[in-house]
């Protein structure tokens, strides 16, 4: 069901963005960069091979804002809200498909989290809009009309982590700008750390002891990525005069800051990612790779399943049987669930990337960015995009589309067949390294 439901939005979105209304020169985009674009926009990436300010007139971004909504909140949870509009009330299957798209750990609760995910969704993307509204009407001297539109682009743009951008260069002219850099930034974080963890940090954040595994895997996991990233960030480009070089302290700064939180799946970026240092785009793919929380946003394996497996390291190196967090111990399906996801994961990003290595001529460096960027619906790139050849375009849709819903229902998956067996095999030890 979830898979039919995000595949009938990417034919929905295709088929009206391919309209001539939808472009601003008054003639149809075609059917392969509609269906890039609305794929892009439902997974919440932010890949694109047409410039979206130029190529598509209002109403094509309105839709394109329209199918980042509904891509973001989630078919199921948008499914699940109008049934309880419209029949009051949620049968048993109804809500078995809002829990594997919300991930809530119990289904006796299922509607008023739904409602609880939709209004805080709206709230923060109002608070976002209002933000950038302001600034763009009193800094920079857009028309009322045209900074509302701004703001609510990029606000819903912003939350929902996909990146799209309403100008040839994304946010680079913003660079130096707090407003709108932090802004955008905080609702990119929001969004991205999973609506549990931030449903349970706004009843409990003042008592960290009581957290649950989730929600201390995730906030500690994001904040170190963050911070890493922006030490790495300001180590490798502190003197590149294509990407932080010609800005101040506080401007290399904020600039690597914003540079760490964007590689976590939401693809604006505020210096020119083709100009930065190769140690850079690594790093990016990493944290691309890993991306944000779970039941948020956010693409990647998430924060949660690569915590997780640095909690089973952990406790292998230290010889422990157990994989304990806090006061805790950690099941083993889950660990297994999500090795397994991390393999799968692993083995399609490589088998993806000597797909496009072959169909281009584009360096490895540059062709590993770009998958990753696509199976992790980030939506950031080196500027090949545009260049790579139908098959590449076709291949990346279909990185886009597994990357959004692959790790929500492998893992769904997974958790639903865990089965005992009645006998055990004898065991035999075997090498290992």
């Amino acid at each position: 069901m979830i898979v039919t439901g995000f595949g009938m939005a990417v034919v929905i979105g295709a088929a009206v963005l391919a309209l001539p209304i939808a472009t601003e020169s008054g003639e149809s985009a075609g059917l392969l960069a509609a269906l890039f674009t609305a794929t892009s926009a439902v997974c919440v990436t932010g890949l694109v091979v047409v410039d979206t300010p130029t190529h598509w007139s209002m109403v094509g971004e309105s839709v394109i804002a329209g199918l980042i909504q509904v891509g973001g909140l989630g078919i199921m949870t948008l499914a699940t809200l109008f049934t309880v509009l419209v029949a009051g009330r949620l049968g048993l299957r109804a809500r078995i498909f809002a829990q594997a798209e919300t991930k809530t750990l119990s289904m006796a609760d299922v509607r008023h989290v739904v409602r609880r995910v939709v209004v805080f969704s709206l709230l923060c993307e109002a608070v976002t809009a209002v933000i950038l509204t302001g600034r763009f009407l009193l800094g920079y001297g857009e028309p009322w009309g045209r900074a509302v539109y701004l703001g609510v682009f990029h606000a819903i743009s912003a939350f929902n982590n996909a990146g799209f951008a309403l100008w040839p260069d994304s946010v680079m002219r913003f660079v130096a700008d707090p407003w709108i850099c932090l802004t955008i930034a905080a609702a990119v974080i929001v969004g991205g750390l999973g609506f549990p963890v931030v449903f349970e940090l706004l009843r409990g954040w003042r008592r960290p002891r009581r957290w649950s595994v989730l929600t201390r895997i995730t906030v500690g996991v994001t904040a170190v990525l963050l911070a890493a990233g922006t030490l790495v960030f300001l180590a490798a480009e502190w003197h590149n005069p294509k990407t932080l070089g010609t800005l101040d302290d506080s401007g290399k700064l904020l600039a690597a800051f914003f540079a760490a939180v964007m590689a976590r799946t939401a693809g604006f970026n505020s210096v020119d990612i083709a100009g930065m240092d190769p140690t850079s785009w690594l790093a990016t793919d990493l944290l691309m790779f890993i991306g944000g929380g779970s039941a948020g946003t956010a693409g990647g394996i998430k924060v949660t399943t690569f915590g997780l497996l640095a909690f089973v390291i952990w406790a292998e190196m230290r010889g422990e049987r157990e994989v304990n967090v806090g006061h805790r111990r950690l099941p083993e399906p889950a660990q297994r669930q999500a090795l397994a996801i991390s393999l799968i994961s692993v083995a399609l990003v490589a088998l993806s990337t000597y797909l496009l290595l072959a169909l281009t001529s584009h360096s490895l460096d540059r062709v590993l960015f770009e998958v990753v960027s696509a199976f992790a619906t980030v939506g950031l790139s080196t500027g090949i995009t545009a260049d790579l050849p139908p098959a590449g375009h076709l291949l990346l849709v279909m990185l886009m589309f597994i990357g959004r819903i692959g790790p929500l229902t492998l893992g769904t998956a997974l958790a639903l067949k865990d089965r005992a067996r009645r006998y055990q095999l004898p065991e035999e030890r075997v090498i290992v390294g």
